[in-house]
């Protein structure tokens, strides 16, 4: 089964084109300090290209095979904001969403607000994990989109089984909705599927296990390559630096120190 995802978005105004991307993950953006900086470092590192985008000379586009996979916006400064990875998920309602979220308990940090072909929002779920939402047009196909650039991510939290409840009511996770994302449980992570293909996992530890609260809740963006120790290399040679080092799995940390890991296809 293929366990890879990319990026995406909803269509406000055709509700069936919706479907495909229903509350799953769908994008992924990179708050940076150093626009060039970070543009050279994952050139070398996953071979991306770049181009630029509407919002403006301190943001770009990553492309995979000329395809656009995730959003670089140089603001970290400007905004006061943390240098990270973030997911978004797709949402047909960016309102919606954001009054969900904080009526059970998250916050909203930025937005909704107008991105041109859509709306976002930076929120955070009740345990302090970062994530945003989407509204709006898809940037290209889904599905070319998962083959240009796979992308996984992962929750690492300390009560898998609430933070599931959490984001299923903001989402509309497991709601029998046509094409809305599936849940199960698979040892002891809960994972998210869509349209049968597993998109993110949300992982604590045994689900039946007391909350560790010894975790710091993040959302880890992982992606697919086919060659990791290369990509490792690739990182330390360009400013980049190793927090764990394996032959199917290393966690790194970019020139700016955004962390986000390179994982072999196939084994997520």
């Amino acid at each position: 089964m293929n366990h890879d995802i990319t990026a995406g978005g909803p269509r406000r105004k055709d509700v069936m084109s919706t479907h495909a991307v229903f509350g799953a993950p769908c994008w992924v953006s990179l708050t940076s300090r150093d626009l060039q900086a970070t543009q050279d470092f994952y050139s070398a590192v996953l071979g991306w290209r770049w181009r630029g985008a509407k919002l403006g000379e301190h943001f770009r586009i990553a492309l995979a095979n000329g395809v656009p996979v995730a959003g670089i916006a140089a603001v970290a400064s400007m905004w006061q904001m943390a240098v990270a990875w973030t997911p978004y998920f797709a949402v047909p309602d960016a309102d919606v969403a954001v009054a969900r979220v904080r009526e059970r308990g998250g916050t909203s940090a930025v937005g909704p607000l107008s991105f041109p072909p859509g709306r976002a929002a930076l929120l955070a779920d009740r345990d302090g994990a970062t994530f945003g939402i989407w509204q709006g047009e898809l940037v290209t196909n889904w599905e070319a989109w998962r083959q240009a650039a796979p992308t996984f991510i992962r929750l690492h939290t300390r009560d898998a089984f609430d933070a599931a409840i959490f984001y299923a009511e903001v989402l509309d996770w497991a709601t029998g909705q046509p094409g809305c994302c599936e849940v199960e449980y698979d040892g002891d992570e809960v994972v998210l599927r869509s349209m049968g293909d597993a998109v993110a996992r949300i992982d604590s530890g045994a689900v039946e296990a007391a909350p560790d609260p010894e975790v710091r809740p993040h959302w880890q963006v992982h992606f697919t390559v086919t060659d990791v120790p290369g990509c490792t290399r690739a990182a330390e040679k360009h400013g980049g630096s190793v927090l764990r080092e394996g032959e199917t799995e290393s966690i790194l940390r970019d020139a700016d120190g955004a962390q986000f890991t390179v994982t072999a296809r196939g084994t997520l």
